[in-house]
């Protein structure tokens, strides 16, 4: 597989494309391709750790907002209440996350 190659997007989607590339009782591994989605805040039961990489998005932390370009990382502590409030249409978001 190459996390880069997608199939083609018909434009904006409903719903994100999640792809779990591995999965047990201990880890989740996931590519997931966003094109403008958002999402309402979420808490966590596992650690998050997110490299974005391609496109832009904003995430959300209770006060604080955190711009990410193609590159940048984060972690998401579990029991952290956080949201996506943007995701790029063009070029798309791709994330590599890891739950754990």
């Amino acid at each position: 597989m190459n996390i880069f190659e997608i199939e083609k997007l018909p434009g904006i989607r409903e719903d994100e494309i999640i792809d779990i590339l591995k999965e047990n009782e201990n880890v989740r591994i996931e590519r997931i391709i966003s094109t403008g989605q958002v999402s309402d805040w979420m808490i966590q039961e596992r650690n998050e750790y997110v490299v974005l990489l391609q496109g832009n998005a904003i995430i959300e932390f209770n006060d604080k907002k955190v711009e990410m370009k193609a590159g940048d990382t984060l972690f998401i502590e579990k029991m952290e209440r956080h949201r996506v409030t943007y995701t790029s249409e063009n070029p798309c978001c791709i994330w590599f996350c890891i739950h754990f």
